[in-house]
């Protein structure tokens, strides 16, 4: 059964060396030279090869376009990348037969002219984004015109997870501990981005958006009950009215939007939260995904785990090709 991973890592080598002369001395610098798989593309196909039928979308790794320099030295680096990739897919498309473009998204105005372009003109799949701009919401309505560009050409936007060690697990501390900032600090990310855009309004502005929100949605599907009666409705409103999605304008029940989302398959291999994510998202919202090669065997160890986990779902054997290839080929416009 072929296999379309469409949440996975890749830094072309020219890239990466450059990153040393925009951000000499950064904490990635040091920790992605021991994973070749992430640059080196001989070692990345190499780790793909272990896998029948398994084919990548690209997405650029950590860290953000925006956290590479000023608004006016960003758009360039964006360019930079997606021309890179672009280049990578045209050559290897029997082993990428797409990419995710890369945005400047501390230059709204940029990073919607860059989606523009990557689409148009590099035939991206589609837009990536983190859930926070240097700690700025998605819902900012500055950025609304970037999502804007992915619905009018009915393609995906991407939300990867972004918090880092400086974000402190107390109000009295100055840094996480123990790990906490990545364990579940992305998950909580994913989860608060959601909830900000849903809240925003930005679903009923644009009905048709599709948002691939990474690692199976973050803590949605797992609180799926919580999300339907809310702090204010259990006090000011009824089992079925939330006050304040009332007050916000909402058309629809809050959890009606989270069931728009997709959610992807990169649970790192746990059978029991990809039937608890498959089951909200369903077959239909769910799409395979790996996040390699972030795994100490370069990526080899999150796809066997992620591809035995989608299998281990009881589900019929049609169902499991949609989620391995059918619904990326559906969402992506893929050939």
């Amino acid at each position: 059964m072929d296999k379309i991973d469409v949440f996975n890592h890749f830094m072309p080598k020219e890239f990466f060396d450059k990153l040393h002369d925009i951000i000499p001395g950064h904490m990635v610098l040091d920790a992605f030279a021991r994973l070749p798989a992430l640059w080196d593309l001989d070692e990345h196909l190499r780790v793909m090869d272990k896998f029948d039928g398994y084919q990548q979308v690209l997405c650029l790794s950590n860290p953000p376009i925006e956290n590479l320099g000023t608004p006016d030295q960003t758009p360039e680096y964006a360019r930079m990348a997606n021309d890179m990739l672009s280049a990578l897919v045209q050559r290897r498309a029997d082993r990428f037969p797409g990419f995710i473009a890369s945005l400047p998204m501390n230059n709204p105005d940029a990073a919607a002219i860059e989606a523009e372009r990557a689409i148009t003109d590099l035939n991206a799949r589609g837009i990536q984004m983190f859930t926070n701009v240097k700690g700025k919401p998605l819902s900012e309505p500055e950025f609304h015109q970037i999502f804007e560009v992915a619905a009018a050409h009915d393609l995906p936007v991407w939300v990867h997870p972004m918090r880092m060690p400086d974000h402190a697990d107390y109000a009295s501390e100055e840094k996480s501990e123990d790990e906490i900032w990545f364990t579940f600090g992305w998950p909580y990310e994913t989860t608060a981005c959601m909830t900000r855009l849903i809240y925003s309004g930005l679903f009923d502005k644009l009905p048709e958006l599709k948002i691939i929100s990474h690692h199976m949605g973050g803590m949605i599907p797992y609180f799926a009950d919580k999300i339907s009666l809310g702090f204010s409705q259990i006090f000011k409103g009824e089992v079925d009215k939330n006050p304040v999605a009332d007050a916000r304008g909402l058309k629809k029940a809050p959890i009606e939007y989270y069931k728009m989302l997709y959610g992807d398959t990169s649970t790192n291999g746990s059978a029991s939260a990809m039937r608890c994510g498959h089951d909200f998202f369903t077959t239909d919202h769910c799409v395979f995904a790996t996040d390699a090669p972030f795994d100490p065997e370069g990526g080899a160890h999150l796809i066997g785990g992620t591809i035995d986990a989608v299998n281990a779902l009881e589900i019929p054997g049609a169902e499991k090709e949609m989620i391995f290839s059918g619904n990326a080929k559906r969402l992506l416009k893929l050939n």
